[in-house]
């Protein structure tokens, strides 16, 4: 049966103590690349979006000009209808023919006029879109600019920083193997909590090293001793003397 290894407190302090001096090493580079990434991301979504505005708005173009090219052959349909009945006008046998095709006539040119206005309308529109998509052309050349320029920054620091952060990932990787299974969990979920992902600090001038409140001098010496695991009352984090901080390397 496999017997699971017993930490001693020291031994567990120490172990979660080198983590988070490594974690922190990658929280350097993360900080060096800043806000890059978010912005990238962001950047690439919005000329995304752009991308589909403006197809949309081509699309409605070409709608738009298929209708206007509709119009136009029911504007010559309707055209050789009354020249049609006009000559059917001159062979009229009563007043009851000429009337009805009158109003064939009449209605034609009803017809021919509602297509005229139906096609200034809609060159109207055409306008009104064809500077849309002049608009959405600009800002998705200054967006793709400006995506170019911090695209270039990110990957010059990530060509930078790659190989130191790849060798520092297989430190944390070999230095979380060695933290006990229950204080992992615990120094993860604290870490989350802070933006500056500090879970374990040692006390400073008679403070804790992240909230920075008092830590009285009982508690310091409890923490000293390295017989229990003590978290500040006011923050959470795990707390640790100067001499294991000092102790201990990434």
């Amino acid at each position: 049966m496999a017997t699971v290894k017993e930490y001693s407190v020291e031994e567990k302090l120490s172990s979660v103590l080198k983590l988070q001096k490594i974690d922190s090493k990658l929280d350097e580079i993360q900080v060096l690349k800043g806000e890059l990434p978010i912005e990238v991301k962001d950047l690439e979504d919005e000329v995304e979006g752009l991308n589909t505005r403006l197809s949309h708005v081509e699309d409605e173009l070409r709608g738009i000009q298929d209708f206007i090219a509709n119009k136009k052959a029911a504007i010559k349909e309707s055209e050789a209808l009354v020249k049609k009945y006009e000559k059917q006008q001159d062979n009229v046998k009563n007043n009851r023919e000429f009337e009805a095709i009158t109003k064939e006539i009449e209605m034609q040119t009803l017809e021919i006029k509602l297509a005229e206005k139906h096609i200034k309308d809609a060159n109207d529109e055409i306008k009104e879109k064809t500077r849309a998509v002049e608009v959405a052309k600009k800002a998705i050349t200054d967006k793709e600019g400006n995506l170019k320029h911090k695209k270039g920054e990110l990957e010059k620091i990530i060509a930078e920083t790659d190989k130191e952060e790849r060798a520092i990932r297989k430190q944390t990787e070999e230095a979380r193997t060695k933290v006990e299974p229950r204080l992992l969990s615990a120094y993860e979920k604290i870490r989350k909590n802070y933006r500056n992902g500090l879970a374990v600090v040692s006390v400073e001038r008679d403070s804790c090293g992240g909230c920075f409140n008092a830590i009285p001098p009982q508690r310091q010496a409890e923490i000293r001793q390295r017989k229990k695991i003590i978290v500040c009352e006011h923050c959470g984090r795990i707390l640790v003397d100067n001499d294991l901080d000092a102790t201990v390397t990434a």
